[in-house]
């Protein structure tokens, strides 16, 4: 945790009630103009006394179901233009140019729908809260920038943390997808039981990958797919789809919010996120269909066969998000833990 964090606003604290909530004149929404360049300015002035000239994406995001900023989401997120991939390149542990991360913030600030943290590990961070509220934190205290940030017109509050820090709230171990993960995936799709794989490069973002049901190319597959992998992409291995679409469109539950993931007669997957309003519009886009799936999304429910994270290329899991375990994971971790005991029972 970094030892000088700052709320850094556009709201006089004068302004505040007693229990800390603004009542002043001040709009909820970036003006797009000299006041969202006084933020920029701001974390130009707390990155540059903090010695940061680029800035790591940590846990992206972008809108899935909801969007719930005060504007509408822009097309592309606001990322289009800032990266060289554009959604590509938005992945956690990618780095930027401290103008990139400076755009990036003021596309969290207009709520155009791509968020994540830009930090630099022990060194800096900085992100985007609810209506217009900054935060940043240096392993320096910052004198410069912060009479930078006052003389902009602006409020930088000391706070012990910022509430949007990233918190690891999971138990256990964080399976990696190792060698080891992909040899099991491979004997599960052999043996028929497993035909999916969800790939999420950002919290709302995924990708669906079927793979090959064939004993002989079921390496391939799981190759050409793992090469494509965003970095540090979260996975979660699911069953084949059905050919029985008629049954399957025959759950689809009447009372809850549901993913429906289908393979079109051109062998193309999709997913929709929808509910029973939207059956209208998801039964003709399924007519043709040649397998599909239907997918709960309460957590209690919606449970893959096992799950992991895509280390780095040097084989070290940076990310800090998790996936949540399954049953088989849990199996895997007690596993591993039961191995490092029998090594530390030996090697004593």
């Amino acid at each position: 945790m970094l030892p000088y964090v700052y709320r850094v606003t556009m709201y006089d604290p004068a302004d505040r009630d007693a229990h800390g909530h603004y009542t002043g004149p001040e709009d909820t929404v970036s003006d797009h103009g000299p006041v969202e360049a006084a933020y920029l300015q701001a974390v130009a002035a707390f990155a540059r006394d903090s010695g940061v000239d680029r800035l790591a994406v940590r846990e992206p995001g972008i809108p899935a179901l909801a969007h719930f900023g005060v504007e509408k989401p822009v097309e592309g997120f606001g990322l289009d233009g800032l990266l060289p991939s554009g959604l590509a390149g938005f992945h956690d542990g990618a780095e930027v140019p401290l103008a990139v991360g400076l755009e990036l913030v003021r596309a969290m600030l207009r709520d155009n729908g791509a968020w994540c943290r830009l930090e630099v590990e022990e060194t800096f961070a900085v992100h985007v809260g609810w209506d217009q509220y900054l935060y940043v934190g240096s392993s320096r205290p910052c004198p410069d920038a912060l009479a930078l940030t006052r003389a902009l017109g602006l409020f930088p509050e000391r706070l012990d943390a910022s509430p949007y820090r990233f918190e690891d709230e999971e138990p256990g171990i964080q399976r990696p997808g190792d060698d080891a993960f992909w040899a099991e995936l491979r004997r599960a799709v052999d043996t028929g039981v497993a035909g999916l794989l969800e790939e999420t490069y950002a919290d709302g973002g995924t990708r669906w990958h079927r793979l090959s049901v064939h004993s002989a190319d079921s390496a391939d597959s799981a190759d050409r797919i793992r090469t494509a992998l965003a970095p540090r992409a979260r996975l979660e291995v699911w069953p084949p789809l059905s050919p029985d679409v008629e049954t399957v469109l025959a759950t689809l539950p009447a009372d809850a919010t549901f993913e429906c993931v289908w393979q079109d007669a051109h062998d193309v997957l999709h997913s929709v996120l929808a509910d029973e309003t939207d059956l209208p519009e998801l039964l003709p886009l399924v007519a043709d269909a040649t397998a599909a799936a239907v997918l709960p999304l309460s957590v209690d429910d919606r449970v893959p066969l096992f799950t992991a994270v895509m280390p780095d290329p040097d084989g070290v899991l940076r990310a800090r998000w998790r996936t949540t375990p399954t049953p088989l994971d849990l199996t895997w971790s007690r596993q591993l833990t039961d191995r490092g005991a029998n090594q530390n029972g030996r090697s004593t």
